[in-house]
């Protein structure tokens, strides 16, 4: 545990309910299963980690979740991505979202990674500042695109 009272550790099946119900919190409304079914499906588990945050409190439970990949690009040099991003309302500026991503900053070193990125809804003006602070700099705006398949 740290000061805060938060461990991190990385995720279990066990942790699919509660992710599932912080991800609803950001945005993206899940079901346990289909939580506990996309863990299973991060493969190779070598290019990606999920980390929780874990509150002292039993009573509280899981705070929070990040989701890292590895990005091998043409245009790049490897480096790791934040695909998700999510400390339960109530909880944050708490220190668990900085915890979540030294994580997963020290898991992409261990990877090989020469840097780490993340993408944020341009409406998330409070986690654009979360990311400032924590040494990330503004460098692109781009409109996002996607198509049923």
């Amino acid at each position: 545990m740290d000061r805060i009272g938060v461990r991190i550790r990385k995720a279990r099946r066990s942790d699919a309910e509660r992710i599932a119900q912080l991800s609803g919190e950001l945005g993206y409304p899940a079901t346990a299963g289909q939580i506990a079914t996309r863990l299973r499906q991060l493969k190779p588990a070598s290019k990606h980690a999920v980390f929780v945050a874990e509150c002292s409190d039993a009573t509280v439970g899981l705070v929070g979740w990040l989701h890292v990949s590895v990005s091998h690009l043409l245009e790049s040099d490897i480096r790791a991505e934040v695909n998700g991003l999510i400390v339960a309302e109530g909880q944050r500026s708490a220190g668990a979202g900085a915890k979540l991503l030294e994580a997963a900053e020290e898991w992409a070193r261990r990877h090989g990674c020469l840097g780490m990125s993340v993408r944020s809804n341009v409406v998330r003006e409070r986690a654009h500042g979360f990311y400032e602070r924590n040494g990330y700099e503004h460098y692109k705006t781009q409109k996002a695109f996607r198509k049923p398949l």
